[in-house]
């Protein structure tokens, strides 16, 4: 059977994880206090905030995700709204109602690929952005080969970046992409498929699935 590569450090039976990247986290002294809603994209968001600040928990947060809204719940956080799309424009759209009138701070990673910010902003949305976190290439500690008939799972565009820093392509391989704006970092001559939702969960059940 051939393998299946997940780009990231979560485990799956049937999967072995290929950590082309690692997340790094960047503190800093802002005072929450001065803002009534956050703004999540992303779980990652949380965990480095929360490593440096605890008083996010008792401003409401508006999650991109249920995934992240679950993250939010069990650090005792107070979640506002879910996002229905999972998409980091579609997001902005649907928080421009919900944020009139208030002060909001979009919590982040060093490198975005949405226009949330932008968004929000030409809709008269005050917003102010903190990056808490960046990621790092991983590439160097990597001493893994990958197998012929593989499948490859890509979560993000970090991902996408980060592995073709190290590896190459054949037509042997079948990309499996979490969404279309990962799907937008792969090279244009690979064919790749999408998962249902933008779910690490939904991309492992597609790559265990047997091409028709």
């Amino acid at each position: 059977m051939s393998k299946i590569y997940l780009l990231n450090n979560i485990p799956f039976e049937g999967v072995e994880n290929l950590e082309v990247f690692k997340i790094e986290f960047i503190s800093s002294n802002i005072n929450l206090k001065n803002y009534d809603a956050l703004i999540f994209t992303s779980k990652n968001a949380i965990y480095s905030l929360d490593s440096f600040n605890k008083e996010w928990k008792n401003i409401d947060s508006y999650a991109i995700a249920p995934k992240t809204a679950k993250v939010i719940d069990e650090y005792n956080g107070r979640v506002k709204f879910i996002g229905k799309s999972s998409h980091g424009n579609e997001f902005a759209k649907e928080l421009i109602p919900l944020l009139k009138d208030k002060r909001c701070l979009y919590i982040r990673a060093k490198k975005v690929v949405s226009n949330l910010v932008d968004i929000l902003k030409k809709n008269n949305i005050c917003i102010d952005e903190l990056i808490t976190y960046k990621t790092v290439s991983n590439i160097d500690s990597l001493d893994k080969e990958i197998e012929n008939n593989s499948t490859i799972v890509f979560t993000s565009p970090s991902s996408v970046n980060c592995f073709f820093k190290k590896y190459q392509w054949n037509d042997t391989l079948r990309a499996i992409v979490i969404g279309k704006t990962t799907a937008k970092y792969l090279p244009e001559n690979i064919k790749y498929e999408i998962s249902s939702s933008t779910s690490i969960e939904e991309c492992i059940k597609l790559a265990k699935k047997p091409i028709v």
